[in-house]
């Protein structure tokens, strides 16, 4: 099946949806192509529903296999959905973008260096993970600046030496950079994946495919 999809025509297929190696949560706008995908390609089930009342699931809803954590805008119908899965942090002040401001799988959290240390103990607490402050590239919304699974990290191109490093110290798996959709050092925006396989937005190249597979470790 192709790799590459969009989100109803967007490509940015990150900031719509939020996947786990169990479940893929999307909002109800996701169109069945999109459904038919995820649950093909990264063997999921979905989980349907929007947070603080908008689509960007992606961008509001970070965690791993443990927990979720949430936009604090998000409604009690929202919270008890998601309740059903895992165990939930919701960010009530400031800053409350989860996914654009968290970047997680099971063994790490890379955080906003701005967040609150109090918040920050929170979500390395619930996740069970250790938690550090890091931009990529420079950006500090780490969750849109790169892609984490149990597999791998693949993170923004310009993302410097010592950024590269600082992720390297603290997780023994592969970290590669990379873009998605023609060059969009963005990656979180545009990929999703899990430990059994990705989805890319719609204009991302043969070279980008390849260095996804590469670093996610999908080439056959």
């Amino acid at each position: 099946m192709e790799k590459t999809i969009s989100f109803g025509g967007d490509a940015n297929i990150g900031v719509f949806s939020r996947v786990f190696d169990d479940i893929a949560v999307v909002p109800p706008t996701a169109p069945d192509e999109y459904r038919n995908a995820l649950t093909d390609i990264l063997d999921v089930d979905l989980v349907t529903t929007t947070i603080q009342g908008s689509e960007i699931v992606g961008s509001l809803l970070a965690g791993n296999n443990r927990g979720f954590v949430v936009s604090g805008l998000a409604s009690d119908h929202e919270i008890s959905l998601l309740q059903e899965y895992r165990e939930i942090f919701l960010l009530e002040r400031g800053m409350n973008a989860a996914g654009n401001i968290i970047l997680a799988n099971d063994t790490l959290a890379c955080i906003h260096p701005d967040m609150p240390t109090a918040v920050a103990q929170e979500i390395g607490t619930l996740l069970g993970t250790p938690v550090i402050r890091l931009t990529l590239a420079g950006i500090k919304t780490v969750g849109m600046a790169a892609t984490a699974t149990n597999q791998g990290i693949l993170v923004h191109p310009r993302t410097s030496r010592q950024e590269l490093t600082r992720l390297e110290e603290a997780t023994g798996l592969p970290i590669g950079t990379g873009s998605v959709n023609m060059g969009s050092g963005l990656v979180g925006t545009g990929l999703v994946a899990n430990r059994s396989g990705y989805l890319a937005g719609t204009e991302t190249s043969g070279f980008e495919l390849g260095r996804i597979e590469d670093v996610f470790g999908f080439l056959e």
